[in-house]
């Protein structure tokens, strides 16, 4: 099929690559640009890619209160606190608290869930899956897929970016480590919301936030 410039732009824009090499990326997956991102960084061709073995020790601490309802505390790090200092970098950090507020995500990536979490949840979808009848040569692609879906709650990297649904953060998080120049970590946050673990009438809070963000 022929690719058009836009798409190879886009793909080059999301992933720091060569020219070329998204062209060419882009031709084996027909086109399909989360398809291509995933392969370019699995030849390590994406300068993302390249770059997430750096140290990051530096960046920065942020707060985000929500109208005194939801608080956020996360740390990002990338490797100098000259890019510590960025306006650009500071407003990711920023992006990235919104949307633990509007997300309220557990972990910051599928690394991080315990596998027993993991083995728990498969089990349940499991048993959805043999419960609603389906047969069992496709058994364990719909789970799979579910588990995806699960994982998309609740890893932080996974979780379409509020501002933007149609890119996952970690797509965010690939475009700017190509543009800053440096490797960039979210290593960890903690959230509060006020009567959180209380038997109280329903509220959300969190599409507040998204609402907000989107504004």
């Amino acid at each position: 099929m022929a690719i058009p410039a836009s798409l190879v732009k886009e793909l080059r824009e999301r992933t720091g690559a060569g020219m070329m090499d998204c062209k060419r990326t882009l031709e084996e997956t027909n086109g399909d640009i989360e398809k291509a991102i995933d392969l370019l960084r699995e030849k390590g061709l994406s300068k993302a890619a390249k770059k997430s073995g750096r140290i990051a020790a530096e960046g920065l601490v942020d707060a985000y209160i929500h109208n005194g309802r939801i608080g956020v505390l996360i740390e990002v790090n990338t490797e100098t606190d000259f890019v510590a200092k960025n306006e650009d970098f500071k407003q990711f950090v920023r992006d990235m608290a919104m949307q633990v507020a509007a997300s309220n995500p557990k972990y910051v990536s599928k690394e991080d869930v315990p596998a027993d979490e993991i083995e728990r949840e498969r089990e349940v979808l499991t048993q959805q899956v043999i419960n609603e009848g389906k047969p069992e040569h496709v058994a364990n692609k719909i789970v799979e897929g579910r588990l995806e879906k699960f994982y998309e709650e609740i890893c932080l990297l996974e979780q379409p970016f509020i501002k933007e649904p149609s890119i996952k953060v970690q797509d965010l998080l690939n475009e700017k480590i190509s543009k800053i120049g440096e490797n960039i970590k979210i290593r960890r946050f903690v959230r509060y919301e006020v009567g959180e673990g209380l038997e109280k009438r329903e509220e959300d809070f969190a599409e507040e936030v998204a609402k907000q963000m989107k504004m």
